[in-house]
């Protein structure tokens, strides 16, 4: 059984549970849950977001429609760390192509693509609100502003894990 399939731990299960009951409307902790879910295992499967939805009282499709929306829950799996790279107006202006290329070009990837080591996942944003601070990307979660190629390039460095 892969870890997209095993049912969510028991502890998980119950600050789901706790975190829904402390709600006017179960349904109110959707995102907080799904978070949760995704500190857990990175991303959130069909049957964790099943599973999930069953412990708020909602559909699996209610649920879905809430986890598409927000950019920052994963339905897919995604690498150990991930770069959201922002491609608004003003990123791209300040020299967003040059940071996205010099990334693709240092990971071997393409945006929406995962290293072949799982290590990092490069995805594009509509916007990081940093805009002042062009071209941004948001790295886990932390925000890094004021890019260029070279920059860009020196914090991808520290996300690969040295090779034996």
């Amino acid at each position: 059984m892969s870890t997209a399939d095993a049912p969510l731990p028991p502890a998980l299960r119950t600050r789901i549970t706790d975190l829904a009951q402390a709600e006017h409307r179960p349904r109110a902790a959707s995102v907080s849950a799904l978070t949760m879910v995704q500190d857990h295992f990175g991303w959130v499967s069909d049957a964790h977001l099943a599973e999930t939805a069953s412990l708020l009282g909602m559909s699996p499709a209610d649920l879905d429609g809430i986890a598409t929306y927000f950019n920052l829950i994963f339905r897919r799996p995604v690498g150990r760390h991930v770069i959201l790279l922002c491609d608004s107006v003003s990123c791209w202006i300040m020299g967003r192509d040059a940071v996205c290329a010099r990334l693709q070009a240092r990971l071997g990837i393409r945006p929406g693509e995962t290293t072949a080591d799982g290590a990092v996942t490069l995805l594009p944003i509509v916007c990081l609100g940093h805009c002042d601070h062009a071209p941004a990307m948001l790295v886990d979660r932390t925000l890094h502003g004021d890019l260029n190629a070279e920059t860009a390039e020196q914090l991808a460095d520290t996300l690969r894990a040295p090779t034996p």
